[in-house]
């Protein structure tokens, strides 16, 4: 076992090393690029160079030159108080005079210093002479710059503006400040002059050569400031730092344990920002390796000329390596504070094992820190509390986004604080790259846990809904699902939909087993009796029972033709299969010949009606036959189940779109049954079927007002049983649709 865990740590050496190695070898695979990009400053192109740095010691010059002039101080003073200025250096390598810009001295190409013949003076003036770079400065009357020139055999368009550009920059800058000393305090302001500064392309390079340094400074620079290399190189950088996180997911591979691996966070820290301080240096070996520098440097200690190159290319790799091994070294140090956690903090900082030490003291001072420490640990413990509480409620929020808000609410709010990071991560310029390496580890570890809340919601969701489709129709749906609580709620509507119609179906079903035996019990009784009479009939000589017998015949076969037409017309009526004839009919006047016409059985029952009627007429759409037959199976209902001696109440009210007709009566019989199913097909109130009837009364009633578009509700309250009726009052336009729903016609 020690032998497997010891080649394993060996292999993770060895993995590691690769990882540092093949970032080294590709940040030294890419020099042929940068090597194209900073062409022009190998190539010596001196607008890349130190020219720009030096045009506010031109401007200084333009004062010296300015006092030289009208001899307002002494040189030997101004060689004292000035002589370090490198101006006084480049002056040495250039021709340079000064020209009045007064109107009576305009024309004259005489220079004000004297120094220089007529023909330099008449070639400093000409703007396309044969000087490498000519520069010249105007000033104003007030002392102002007025206007620059640049031109030259080594300069380009693009390098005349930026040196240009490099003037007027330098105005904003301390130009006219040398070790602290203000030169206008000493020296009096140009005015109304032209300075003209030119170097031959042989003077040019020699300056730039004796520059070099600061020359070398510069394009190293430029060098670390460009995209590519930034790119490239922080692209290696974090693949390093995701390698040193990710290798260690293979126990054996882990590292974290080692010695150098354990350094307190605040060496890992302050080690961090010397490494980055050295960016610079780092950027340096790589300008001096593209031009050769460092070769020739190499071969100036001895190294043959063939090897010079590949030397200096194995010192850039060995830099590199030690550049990424940090990188690595310094992630794997981190990585504990995810894997460690809170003792992190207590077994790997520094300051917590001063404070551990301390507050082992038993004197004064272990006192007084055990207090400091205890009152630091409450009020970060509080700071702590309030941050994770911030980030709990903002997390809840995220997770719980209503899904069925409108998308650009939810996407606005996501791209407003993905902005205000952003945002504050490019206040740190270059090293927003760090900060955005911590951003995107924040927002991986954030995602990851956001998607596995999602997918473990997601699991309940599903399991919920397995119940569902396997016939589970009572299992709740339980636990908070954050986004998908708008499908829980959905889920559940479903649930009880189902659930309903399932209690639906099954009552339909039970409904259909009372059809057939209902229909089997009151169609098989006047059958029988039929059968019976018809025997008797055929073995009866005496007249007078054998009329009796046909009397009884015919009763009951009128008995069987009613159910059997009821069962018909129902029937017709549930499929909607029913010619509607609508007509304009007084439904009130309707109403009363109904009750005329069944007074006879009203009577018989001992009942005592009380009509509520409008006086006025109440005309509407109706099929006077079907209402016909709705009032009298209500009021035929009545005589048969009312307690004889009571009263009845039959109301009819018109609302002005609709007309409802109310019907109220105490019933003989104790009212145990349900009155959701009292109006289906052969239900009886009259369980013992001790009266003559079909069963389907209230049934035919339902179905015929639904087929005016209307409602019939039968509710019932101690004894006390109900029917209200709704009748809507439909127009003709409306009823000319009727012929396609349900076979009506208009009349």
């Amino acid at each position: 076992m020690a032998i497997k865990l010891k080649n394993s740590r060996r292999f993770a050496v060895i993995l590691a090393a690769a990882v540092v190695l093949f970032a080294s070898f590709a940040m030294v695979s890419a020099y042929p690029v940068f090597a194209d990009l900073m062409e022009s400053e190998l190539k010596g192109n001196f607008a890349a160079g130190v020219m720009e740095e030096s045009m506010d010691e031109l401007l200084r010059g333009g004062y010296y030159l300015y006092n030289e002039m009208h001899e307002s101080l002494e040189l030997n003073e101004v060689m004292q108080r000035f002589g370090s200025d490198n101006f006084f250096l480049m002056r040495k390598y250039m021709d340079y005079e000064v020209f009045s810009l007064e109107e009576k001295n305009a024309d004259e190409k005489k220079g004000l210093l004297g120094r220089s013949s007529t023909e330099v003076t008449g070639k400093l003036l000409e703007q396309n002479s044969d000087y490498g770079l000519r520069i010249v400065l105007e000033y104003a009357g007030d002392g102002d710059l007025s206007t620059v020139e640049v031109d030259g055999s080594c300069t380009s368009e693009d390098e005349r503006y930026y040196l240009e550009q490099a003037v007027f920059n330098s105005l904003d800058a301390s130009y006219d400040y040398v070790e602290g000393e203000r030169i206008q305090y000493y020296l009096q302001n140009p005015s109304l002059i032209k300075v003209v500064y030119a170097f031959t392309e042989e003077n040019l390079q020699r300056y730039l050569q004796n520059s070099y340094f600061s020359g070398s400074m510069h394009n190293a620079e430029t060098l670390s400031n460009m995209k590519p290399y930034l790119v490239i190189e922080w692209g290696l950088c974090l693949l390093v730092m995701l390698a040193a996180l990710l290798i260690p997911c293979n126990k054996n591979w882990d590292l974290g344990g080692d010695p150098i691996f354990k350094m307190p966070f605040e060496v890992v820290l302050f080690a961090s920002p010397v490494v980055l301080s050295m960016e610079q240096s780092f950027a340096s070996v790589v300008w001096n390796t593209l031009n050769h520098t460092l070769a020739d440097m190499i071969g100036e200690m001895g190294v043959p000329g063939r090897l010079t190159y590949g030397t200096a290319k194995l010192l850039n790799l060995l830099m590199w390596f030690c550049v990424f091994g940090c990188v690595y070294w310094g992630t794997t140090c981190l990585r504990a504070i995810f894997t460690m956690r809170g003792r992190y903090w207590k077994e790997r900082t520094i300051s917590a094992r001063i404070i551990y030490w301390a507050e082992g003291r038993k004197d004064e001072l272990g006192e007084q820190v055990r207090q400091g420490a205890g009152e630091a640990s409450g009020l970060f413990r509080k700071m702590w509390k309030r941050i994770r509480g911030m980030q709990k409620r903002i997390y809840d929020r995220i997770l719980h986004v209503d899904i069925t808000e409108q998308a650009n609410h939810v996407i606005f709010k996501i791209v407003l604080v993905n902005f205000i990071i952003l945002t504050l991560v490019s206040c740190f310029w270059f090293y927003g790259i760090l900060a955005l390496f911590v951003y995107s580890c924040i927002l991986f570890l954030f995602l990851r846990r956001y998607f596995f809340d999602i997918q473990w919601k997601y699991r309940l969701l599903l399991a919920s809904m397995n119940l569902l489709a396997e016939g589970n129709l009572d299992a709740p749906i339980e636990g908070d699902l954050g986004v998908f609580n708008p499908m829980k709620t959905e889920i559940q509507k479903i649930q009880r939909g189902f659930k309903q119609a399932v209690e639906e179906e099954v009552k339909s079903e039970r409904m259909k087993t009372e059809l057939i035996t209902n229909v089997s019990h009151d169609l098989k009784t006047p059958l029988t009796a039929i059968i019976t009479y018809v025997d008797l009939l055929k073995k009866e000589e005496n007249p007078q029972k054998r009329m009796e017998y046909l009397a009884v015949l015919e009763r009951k076969s009128l008995r069987l033709k009613v159910l059997i037409e009821d069962l018909f017309e129902i029937s017709k009526a549930t499929s909607r299969n029913v010619t509607m004839n609508f007509m304009k009919a007084d439904v009130a006047e309707l109403l009363k010949q109904v009750g005329l016409e069944n007074d006879s059985r009203i009577r018989e029952a001992n009942l005592d009606v009380r009509w509520n009627l409008p006086k006025e007429k109440v005309v509407m759409l109706l099929d006077s036959q079907k209402t016909y037959r709705i009032f009298e199976n209500l009021i035929v209902n009545i005589t048969k189940y009312a307690m004889p001696h009571t009263r009845v109440y039959i109301e009819m009210r018109d609302e002005g779109n609709e007309v409802c007709i109310s019907m109220k009566n105490v019933s003989a019989a104790e009212l145990d049954f349900d009155a959701s199913e009292i109006t289906d097909r052969f239900v009886r109130g009259d369980a013992a079927r001790n009266t003559e009837g079909s069963g389907l009364g209230l049934a035919i009633a339902k179905s015929f007002t639904e087929l005016h578009y209307g409602t019939l509700e039968v509710s019932t309250e101690a004894d006390l049983f109900k029917v209200h009726i709704r009748l809507p009052k439909r127009t003709e336009e409306a009823a000319a649709y009727l012929p396609e729903k349900s076979g009506g016609e208009v009349q």
